[in-house]
């Protein structure tokens, strides 16, 4: 029985993260995979759950169930954070464009975009208060002036901190998903 995906024989395929043309286009999915900054966090955050789930349990057998309570709490708050961790980052479907942050969501539909494009100006680097010069993709909005538009996504934030081909790939995608769905 051959195994084609475990041969050297057959050309690395580096479209593998494309949709696929009979994908259902309402569907949101995120145009580009979580950066290793990103999914390391939230590794590290399900192993500390993991852990503090471990406590609990020893906490149960040995102490009185309201306290295992509290410390089982606040391990699936450590794992619904770290969940919500991996989803954040910019969504893309035929309904329109949606930002999803660690506390907020926010959808935008198309008809209500005037353009999505890529800057050079100071951009925060991985979330923090300090600046440094990179890319950001902005989204400019009908109903906001041009200075106030916000950042979809930078150089060096979490998911494309020292991946420079993977923000350009992203926001190629994401002005062209802009381009194709926007009316007016």
């Amino acid at each position: 029985m051959p195994l084609p995906f475990l041969t050297a024989d057959r050309a690395f395929e580096t479209a593998d993260d494309l949709a696929l043309p009979f994908d259902d286009r309402d569907r949101w999915r995120r145009p580009y995979r979580p950066g290793p900054w990103r999914v390391g966090v939230a590794a590290l955050c399900l192993l500390l759950a993991s852990f503090v789930l471990f406590a609990a349990v020893i906490i149960a057998f040995t102490a009185s169930p309201p306290e295992a309570g509290v410390v089982f709490g606040i391990a699936l708050a450590v794992i619904a954070a770290s969940l919500r961790l991996l989803r954040m980052g910019v969504w893309v479907s035929a309904r329109g464009l949606r930002q999803v942050r660690f506390l907020s969501t926010r959808t935008t539909p198309w008809d209500r975009i005037i353009a999505v494009r890529t800057a050079q100006q100071p951009v925060r680097w991985l979330g923090l208060p300090r600046t440094v010069q990179g890319q950001a993709l902005i989204l400019v909005r009908r109903d906001r002036s041009p200075q106030d538009a916000p950042v979809l996504l930078t150089t060096h934030n979490a998911d494309f901190l020292a991946r420079a081909g993977s923000f350009d790939r992203a926001a190629d995608t994401i002005e062209a998903w802009a381009a194709e769905n926007r009316r007016g």
